[in-house]
């Protein structure tokens, strides 16, 4: 962890009336105020608080656009399946791109540079491991296209998470210090109709996973395209970027049984026979 990193944590409730709300489902959602270095950075917390004791949490990374409504959606999903969700803040406090153009050069800004990509993610684990509602030893991290790599990038640099989700993120090859390093679980979901990625990045990202002996899958969804997980895809009238309903909901469904058995151990159904 880069000695720079300070994080502090700072939750504004409902009875003070800071912005947190909750849900019939007893959703509860707060700001999270955390530095990187000199960088001030705001999160979105979103927990069960009808739950009890300390529970898993998962870490959502956002699109190139910013931490929006879109990555808050997905923290309060994953907070109505028992988890602590916190959606993480790559850029800076309300920093966010309303245009293809700014939002490549907010995420070029930050992958240009790779201590500063994973030191500035690796922040955001700090800070949700402080959560007095998280058990700090079963953290997992999911994100959406540069969310995707960077919750890639966030296990190649060896932090100790249990897992790690990339929703059609970029597929950079591991290096062999990175395969060494890699502590989590990977799930890779992409869509096979993906033309920003090509295939031959997906076999060499495939094949330096297989080399370095890591935990990994890989799931294609047929006719799904680079940005399948987002109503809101479709809207930026993009070659090879649209949202496909039937893939967002297999992919969620793929997410939340692989993160059910990294934290819970696989069903009985699917866990090998005992030999006579």
């Amino acid at each position: 962890m880069p000695t720079t990193l300070v994080a502090t944590f700072t939750l504004f409730t409902l009875l003070l009336g800071m912005g947190t709300a909750m849900t019939p489902a007893e959703v509860v959602t707060a700001t999270v105020a955390y530095r990187h270095g000199d960088v001030e950075l705001e999160g979105f917390l979103a927990y069960d608080n009808a739950r009890e004791g300390r529970r898993p949490a998962v870490l959502v990374v956002h699109e190139w656009w910013g931490l929006n409504d879109f990555a808050r959606e997905q923290a309060r999903r994953l907070a109505a399946l028992g988890y602590v969700a916190l959606a993480v803040d790559m850029y800076g406090k309300g920093v966010l791109a309303e245009t293809p153009d700014k939002a490549r050069a907010l995420a070029t800004a930050i992958t240009s540079d790779q201590a500063l990509w994973r030191g500035r993610i690796q922040a955001a684990v700090a800070v949700v491991k402080q959560d007095a509602r998280v058990d700090p030893a079963r953290v997992a991290a999911i994100g959406f296209c540069f969310g995707g790599t960077t919750v890639l990038q966030l296990a190649a640099a060896g932090e100790d998470v249990a897992a790690v989700v990339s929703f059609h993120g970029s597929l950079p090859p591991f290096s062999a210090a990175d395969a060494r390093r890699t502590k989590a679980r990977l799930l890779i979901l992409h869509g096979a109709a993906d033309t920003l990625i090509p295939d031959a990045q997906v076999n060499s990202f495939v094949d330096s996973l297989r080399a370095g002996q890591i935990d990994w899958q890989l799931v294609y969804y047929a006719g799904a395209k680079h940005g399948f997980m987002n109503r809101a895809a479709d809207d930026l009238k993009m070659e090879g970027v649209g949202y496909d309903a039937t893939a967002a909901r297999r992919a969620w469904a793929h997410m939340r049984a692989f993160l059910d058995e990294v934290f819970n151990g696989a069903p009985e159904s699917v866990k090998p026979k005992p030999t006579e």
